[in-house]
């Protein structure tokens, strides 16, 4: 199968995290990824059991819309923060393709989650961000929406992705979906800290907007993306089974604390 261009490139990602190594020049093995057309690895769900994000979703912002105009002043707020404590960790939230990407949600759930410390939990994670990214898959490639940064030109995050993000389609945000996904999974693992991880799952998708990669609009329907890919999570018994083994890793309460600073993270997410 061939895939689009965020499938790729969270296949990378996945594979160098289940091999234990960090993705060093990520621009440059993406490429030569892409080009050998290499196999991508498997998520939990067979790829014809993923929800039809076309069907799901209704069509990006026409032109003229007031839906548009919306998705403009958003934009144009995230371009304020530009360098600002905001911005800083939106760029950190970029980061799907190293084993520490998952500690984005260490703050919210009260301790670090990575494969050293918690392995069972990261591996739960980091399976189900193949499913939730792929989801999303269908409605980039129909729409094939230009992103904000080819419009109005100011920088982004990750400016060695900008080629590849210019051949995949903005809508919907395919970080979005894993981010609010995560959140939403941590929130079944740790339901006293509910409100916090499905907010940070949230804010990690609107790091996009921040990011000048995506339109709000992208962000906002990337969550439902993750709802609908969840919810057939849950049939397949290989999660429910990784869903369990974290429960108990986290029930043990042998976790080691976060490896953040906790408390520039809930400031900076105070800016929006």
């Amino acid at each position: 199968m061939k895939a689009v261009w965020f499938a790729g490139l969270l296949a990378l990602g996945s594979a160098a995290v289940w091999a234990g190594q960090p993705t060093d020049n990520a621009a440059a093995e993406i490429e030569k990824f892409l080009a050998n057309g290499a196999r991508i690895p498997s998520g939990y769900l067979d790829p014809t059991a993923l929800p039809d994000s076309i069907a799901l979703l209704p069509p990006p912002p026409a032109e003229n819309s007031a839906a548009l105009a919306r998705d403009e002043e958003a934009s144009g707020r995230g371009l304020a923060l530009h360098d600002s404590p905001r911005w800083k960790l939106a760029t950190s939230d970029a980061d799907l393709f190293t084993p520490e990407a998952t500690e984005a949600f260490s703050c919210a759930a009260g301790f670090a989650i990575n494969p050293q410390s918690s392995p069972a939990t990261s591996r739960l994670l980091r399976r189900a961000m193949v499913d939730l990214g792929m989801a999303t898959g269908g409605a980039k490639k129909k729409y094939q929406r230009t992103r904000p940064f080819m419009e109005n030109g100011n920088p982004t995050c990750s400016p060695s992705f900008e080629s590849y993000l210019r051949k995949d389609g903005s809508y919907p945000s395919g970080h979005s979906a894993v981010g609010f996904g995560w959140g939403l999974i941590m929130a079944e693992l740790v339901p006293a800290r509910a409100t916090e991880l499905v907010a940070r799952g949230r804010a990690f998708g609107d790091s996009r907007r921040v990011c000048n990669v995506h339109w709000l609009t992208d962000v906002e329907e990337g969550r439902m993306v993750a709802a609908a890919t969840l919810a057939k999570l849950h049939s397949v018994p290989a999660f429910q089974q990784d869903l369990k083994a974290a429960q108990e890793e986290i029930a043990a309460g042998d976790l080691a604390a976060p490896q953040r600073d906790c408390a520039a993270e809930a400031s900076s997410l105070a800016e929006n």
